[in-house]
């Protein structure tokens, strides 16, 4: 798969902060997500473990959720864990992988988050711009902004708010489980963004796609 190279990634923090306010403007994030025109999704994700970074890319057909292709990529994590600096830390081996996918899917969901970050550059956002393609950001654990518990049924979701304004959204993906916290990388807008989260969540609480990406990267980073 062809990516856009956009820039370096070991930038000192403080230039990653004004690259981050620089490529902002770039991002749309008022374009639905045409699931009816889906064929394939990608689940993305990265562990780190032991000084290694450990990407897998999981891509499935949609609708149906059947694994079709996985890839994935190994290498030494040298940025250090930074809050809101996430990309430059997983985007080297990501982008490695990205590039051994035979097949290009119709849109990217990661572990992580979108634009729901004090810069609106979380690691789906930022990387959405490098593939070009939609992005969506599914997170495990509330990073930024306020919100009211989604009632405890499968669907429900909240409004999550910075400064007022409505940056993503928390979802209840399973009856009684602690929700997600969804929000829009690039090319796509929230409402379909929070339709194909739950279309990809038949059982778990996480959306199968980054289930299984979680899972290759955490087996890859075993056996580093």
């Amino acid at each position: 798969m062809k990516l856009e190279r956009l820039h370096d990634w070991d930038l000192q923090p403080k230039a990653a902060i004004a690259l981050q306010k620089q490529l902002v403007s770039r991002l749309v994030s008022d374009v639905p997500i045409a699931l009816d025109r889906i064929a394939t999704v990608a689940g993305v994700d990265v562990s780190v473990k032991r000084g290694r970074a450990c990407a897998c890319i999981v891509v499935l057909t949609f609708p149906e959720l059947d694994i079709i292709e996985s890839v994935a990529s190994v290498s030494d994590s040298a940025y250090p864990y930074i809050p809101g600096l996430l990309a430059f830390r997983e985007g080297p081996v990501l982008v490695d992988a990205f590039r051994k996918l035979e097949r290009e899917p119709d849109v990217f969901v990661f572990d992580g988050m979108g634009q729901l970050h004090p810069r609106r550059m979380g690691i789906a956002a930022h990387l959405g711009l490098w593939l070009g393609r939609p992005t969506v950001g599914c997170g495990k654990r509330h990073l930024i902004g306020d919100y009211q518990l989604p009632d405890p049924e499968k669907g429900s979701v909240r409004d999550v708010r910075v400064a007022g304004e409505i940056r993503g959204a928390v979802l209840r993906t399973r009856t009684n489980v602690k929700p997600v916290y969804v929000s829009v990388g690039h090319l796509a807008d929230l409402e379909t963004a929070l339709e194909l989260i739950l279309a990809c969540t038949p059982k778990y609480r996480l959306p199968r796609p980054i289930r299984q990406a979680h899972l290759g990267a955490a087996a890859h980073c075993a056996g580093a």
